[in-house]
């Protein structure tokens, strides 16, 4: 389940960060208004996808939050192009290790 569930987060983070990024793009670089449609279709995505856990919906977001810190961290290495700190990884460790941490506890509360 953990596996399962935290593949299941990435891939929610993905069509949140490409949800926002894409606004950004429009806003910040000049892109085309068009960036909007499918910066909704991810957005709706986004939202959908956080509706598949189990869970009661304050415990996915708080451990959602720890894969999202993550993904952000990839997408500012490989998308922004911005070399990670130490510090960077050491937080998305704990941030990652913090999601473990609460959907073990999933069920048992």
């Amino acid at each position: 389940m953990l596996l399962k569930t935290t593949l299941l987060f990435f891939l929610t983070a993905l069509a949140e960060i490409v949800g926002c990024f894409l606004p950004w793009l429009w806003l910040k670089k000049g892109g085309s208004m068009l960036l909007l449609i499918p910066a909704a279709f991810s957005l709706a995505v986004f939202v959908w996808l956080l509706t598949l856990h189990p869970a009661a919906s304050g415990r996915v977001y708080a451990a959602y939050g720890g894969v999202y810190v993550v993904t952000a961290l990839i997408w500012l290495r490989f998308v922004d192009g911005v070399k990670l700190s130490h510090y960077d990884w050491l937080g998305a460790a704990l941030a990652l290790v913090g999601m473990m941490v609460i959907v073990a506890g999933w069920g048992r509360a």
